[in-house]
């Protein structure tokens, strides 16, 4: 009796550490929230995933993507535990830190960055039959500024404002989604409109391959926009990108950078397993998408206005990128 008491608690206790040492073995799931299809948020978020779960057996960790309505849903997302990560424009980025735009005096004192991904330029796509070669000629037309509470909404209203246009009177305003706004370009219903993307962009090609001619306008005289708001900065849109377009060179404009944001509540170690993997791995990375190849270990630490959450900013310590 004594020694099959001592056998069956022998049993019960090997049963006990292989639940508890199953626990720990578990598998555990991230969500990393894009955007829409056609830009580049999604692709951005399918090759974090992938990068990761190439070691999901080692790490018990597997990302998967959602696609989302952007910037200010991922933010809020991620800030309300939906959304483990997101992808956010660094203007939305920083309006949140603040508590400013749709966060108005409620500052997210908890949202974190982990890195900075590709730039994103404002581009204004304008129909070559509407007589429209500078921004100030956006006067009295009918433009797509984006849909309410999206980052390229944002931006528009940034351009046109600096431009000495009102959006409210000076033009005649829709307000779609960006990704509706191609085929509304090719059907006559607009003239112009604004899209902060990276590019290529499948959408930007949709618009300038059809039978309508399309031209993307440079967005000149920024210097004071930038003083005003460090988050922008000059970019380029290469012609060779859209070769249907009728550019004869490459467009100036300016614009944000995509970044990578958390919630101070993830787990330490989810967050430095990501970092680590993607910054391991950059030159993989940048092979998945041409809007990466511009990417280097030290521009991916510009345009972040939240605090680095802890586990990114060990894997930068440990890598050299921060000092102590």
């Amino acid at each position: 009796m004594v020694l099959m008491t001592a056998l069956l608690l022998a049993s019960c206790g090997g049963k006990a550490e292989g639940a508890e040492g199953d626990q720990s073995q578990r598998m555990r799931f991230v969500t990393i929230g894009t955007g829409g299809l056609t830009g580049v948020y999604y692709p951005a978020g399918g090759a974090i995933s992938r990068t990761v779960n190439k070691k999901q057996s080692e790490y018990n960790l597997k990302a998967t993507v959602e696609f989302t309505g952007g910037s200010v849903f991922n933010i809020n997302a991620v800030m309300s535990g939906d959304l483990e990560f997101g992808i956010a424009q660094s203007d939305r980025q920083f309006q949140a830190m603040e508590g400013m735009a749709e966060w108005e005096g409620n500052p997210q004192d908890k949202l974190r960055a982990v890195c900075a991904l590709h730039p994103e330029s404002v581009t204004l796509i304008a129909a070559a039959d509407a007589g429209i070669d500078s921004i100030e000629d956006l006067k009295g037309k009918r433009v797509n500024i984006g849909d309410p509470g999206s980052g390229n909404r944002g931006n528009a209203i940034d351009a046109l404002s600096n431009a000495g246009l009102d959006w409210e009177s000076d033009i005649q305003a829709e307000q779609v989604k960006a990704v509706e706004s191609a085929k509304l370009l090719q059907d006559g219903r607009i003239d112009a409109y604004f899209y902060t993307v990276g590019h290529p962009n499948g959408s930007v090609k949709e618009a300038t391959a059809g039978k309508r001619k399309v031209k993307i306008v440079p967005i000149t005289d920024v210097d004071e926009l930038i003083r005003t708001y460090p988050f922008y900065a000059k970019s380029v849109i290469p012609a060779s990108l859209y070769p249907t377009a009728e550019n004869d060179g490459d467009v100036v404009t300016y614009g944000v950078k995509a970044t990578l944001v958390t919630s101070a509540d993830v787990p330490e170690d989810i967050v430095y397993t990501i970092t680590k993997e993607v910054f391991e791995n950059l030159e993989d990375f940048k092979g998945l998408h041409p809007s990466f190849a511009v990417l280097t270990k030290e521009n991916m630490l510009e345009g972040n206005s939240a605090p680095y959450h802890a586990g990114a900013m060990k894997y930068f310590k440990e890598a050299g990128l921060i000092s102590e």
